[in-house]
């Protein structure tokens, strides 16, 4: 029997310890202007508002704590950066392929790393387009470009994963991102096959392609493909950018609880703990939605089954809201101390508006209890263990008197740095609790005086792109 609302008392919430290296990531959606943007970038004064509601909303995000922004940067066959293989989106000016003037997704990463988080660029990868949107898309749609990649499906195209050339395509834009931009991640959303998948037209390529394999063998084995390329080409530019997706939120039937139809390896051929074990993936965000008996046993699933890696349950916050599912605060409030009870990576939040609205009490709970600290990613050790040299002193001085700026450098490049504060010394860096700032920056102005009365100490450590963090450089 399935746990209703009123039953939801089962799962107590209980205090749990605030890891230091915890995954907290938000979903920013581009498509229709859902999370951003809301005004058209159609005139300079149009552009400067988009760009002031991006600080707006990254402000807010940088303040409960968030450390990781997946903005949606491919939305369905269109992106928002200038590419060589796509058209420009829609949401950006209200026209496809029309330029908006600048470069949103290098203006989205400076911000983003102003503010010391990171920003993963996610890609909705199989859907194409929507039909009635398929004659908009201007000379770079895929409908001009590789209408042979392309199948039809409801009221939408997808490409077709049975076809090589796909996994080919999707590497391409792979290999413009990842070399164009100083983005920390690449995100996979919909890396599987579509909803009803039994009637999507690939008898064709099925025939051609098959080998003699079960046609869901041969299905999984098509994502995984897409998958493997991709990581594989991503890692070859650049290996320490996080290659992570979004999968279906129950990756199986479990013994005791069935996935009632929808699950990632069953209903589309989703293999993600497979991707894990064989190394293709660094981080999972899968989509659990859920709550009661859908939630904790599939929650726990994922928990038993990370293969070392990342695994960094997304939670559907916007059914808190009342044109929703009016779901109460306590569901989601729940779901969170059972994820950091069960030691997962983190968590990750669909979408941001309901974050930055403060849906039912969600961003003050973050803020002033779930998230009362910073937090770094958990480093990816698969990739590199070395840890980056320990920043040193260049310089100490004295700002109007009563503050003190210090910078440093290090010899490993592409730092951040997280700053530590305490009455102790020397400073645990350990202690999660002592982060004050974690920032690109290479200095930091204090106030003397306060730091003598409260009798603070300070320390920097250098953070390398993989996440491993340095010995610290502790100030007196």
């Amino acid at each position: 029997m399935e746990r209703e609302q009123g039953e939801s008392h089962l799962f107590p919430i209980l205090p749990s310890p605030v890891p230091k290296h915890e995954v907290r990531a938000v979903w920013l959606t581009t498509i229709m202007g859902l999370d951003w943007p809301k005004t058209k970038a159609t005139s300079a004064s149009g552009r400067e508002r988009q760009k002031e509601e991006l600080c707006e909303i990254l402000d807010q995000l940088q303040a409960c704590h968030i450390n990781t922004v997946v903005l949606q940067t491919r939305v369905r066959g269109s992106v928002i950066y200038p590419s060589k293989i796509e058209p420009w989106d829609v949401c950006l000016t209200g026209t496809f392929d029309r330029d908006p003037g600048y470069d949103p997704l290098a203006f989205a990463i400076e911000e983003t790393h102003k503010r010391g988080m990171e920003l993963h660029a996610w890609l909705v990868t199989v859907p194409a387009f929507k039909v009635e949107n398929a004659r908009k898309m201007g000379r770079k749609s895929l409908m001009k470009t590789h209408p042979e990649l392309l199948k039809k499906h409801g009221d939408q195209y997808y490409l077709d994963p049975g076809l090589p050339a796909s996994s080919d395509y999707l590497k391409r834009l792979c290999e413009e991102l990842v070399a164009g931009y100083d983005i920390d991640g690449i995100h996979f959303d919909y890396i599987r096959y579509p909803e009803y998948a039994d009637t999507f037209n690939d008898a064709a390529t099925f025939k051609k392609y098959g080998k003699g394999q079960s046609k869901r063998q041969w299905r999984t084995d098509n994502i995984t493909r897409m998958v493997r390329d991709a990581y594989e080409a991503v890692k070859a530019i650049k290996p320490w950018v996080r290659v992570s997706c979004s999968p279906v939120g129950k990756y199986k039937d479990l013994s005791r609880y069935s996935a009632k139809g929808w699950s990632a390896l069953g209903a589309v051929y989703q293999d993600a703990q497979g991707w894990l074990k064989e190394g293709i993936m660094d981080m999972l965000l899968p989509m659990m939605y859920f709550q009661g008996d859908h939630f904790y046993p599939f929650a726990a699933d994922w928990a038993e089954h990370t293969y070392g890696r990342t695994v960094a349950p997304g939670l559907g916050i916007y059914f808190l809201h009342p044109k929703e599912k009016d779901w109460s605060f306590g569901i989601i409030q729940r779901e969170l101390c059972y994820l950091r009870q069960m030691g997962l990576g983190g968590q990750a939040y669909f979408r941001s508006q309901f974050l930055t609205d403060d849906t039912k009490g969600i961003y003050d709970y973050l803020e002033k209890t779930y998230y009362p600290y910073p937090a770094l990613l958990p480093p990816m050790t698969w990739q590199s263990t070395s840890v980056p040299e320990t920043p040193h002193i260049t310089s100490r001085t004295r700002v109007d008197g009563i503050n003190e700026k210090i910078e440093w450098e290090t010899e490993t490049e592409g730092c951040r740095y997280v700053i530590y504060a305490s009455t102790k010394t020397p400073v645990q860096t350990s202690d999660p609790k002592n982060i004050v700032k974690v920032t690109y920056d290479t200095s930091f102005t204090y106030n003397l005086l306060g730091a003598y009365y409260h009798g603070y100490h300070l320390a920097v450590t250098a953070l390398d792109r993989y996440g491993n963090e340095s010995l610290p450089l502790s100030l007196p």
